[in-house]
């Protein structure tokens, strides 16, 4: 018997089922909040194949789940936007990058609107700072190199930027516009905010 077998306590064996048991929960609830933003705490359970105490011993409420449905869906985002490499290449394409990787994760996991920088409340702003900073660099560094609009506050800009996605998402919620179209009209959009022909307009080189 070979003497490197590892061996797992119980302790590590709980750890990794309630581990497992959390990420069946949150998929199914990503899916069916997606379908039925109303649905109970039951028709997740049921969804995810397990009882439904079960999602009240990770959960002890709704709302518990729900803002991790949100956390989850955000740390998406932002490693969505990381692989984006929007550091590098034109401002104009990279805010491209930005929009496009953000747009299609949000809309998978029916992220929430993100709210404006005037936001409802101190702890949602935090939860949403990684997206805020990554978005404000960017801009600040496309006026700096004149890819974007100087005469601006970069802030005003992030604002703007917030609000024309949040209008887009409400029309795509409200069935008034599918996904593709809202996304080409917030593109267009974006483009007159910042001044620029085309918000991709200048392409990364080869």
């Amino acid at each position: 018997m070979s003497t490197n077998a590892v061996h797992h306590s119980p302790r590590q064996h709980r750890r990794a089922d309630a581990e497992r048991s959390i990420a069946t929960i949150l998929d199914a609830a990503v899916i069916i909040l997606r379908d039925r933003p109303r649905a109970s705490m039951t028709e997740i359970a049921t969804a995810a194949g397990v009882a439904r105490q079960t999602v009240y011993t990770h959960y002890p409420s709704r709302a518990a789940l729900i803002h991790a449905v949100e956390q989850r869906a955000l740390t998406d985002v932002v490693a969505a936007i990381d692989a984006a490499d929007i550091d590098h290449g034109s401002p104009a394409a990279a805010l491209d990058r930005l929009l496009t990787v953000a747009w299609q994760t949000g809309n998978r996991h029916h992220l929430p609107e993100i709210p404006s920088t005037q936001a409802t409340g101190e702890a949602t702003r935090k939860q949403h700072q990684p997206i805020l900073d990554r978005l404000q660099q960017l801009i600040t560094r496309g006026q700096d190199e004149g890819a974007f609009d100087p005469r601006l506050p970069a802030t005003w800009l992030v604002a703007t930027f917030l609000a024309l996605a949040h209008a887009a998402g409400d029309e795509v919620r409200a069935n008034r516009m599918n996904a593709d179209d809202a996304l080409r009209a917030l593109r267009r959009s974006l483009s007159r905010v910042l001044g620029v022909d085309h918000l991709a307009a200048a392409p990364d080189p080869d």
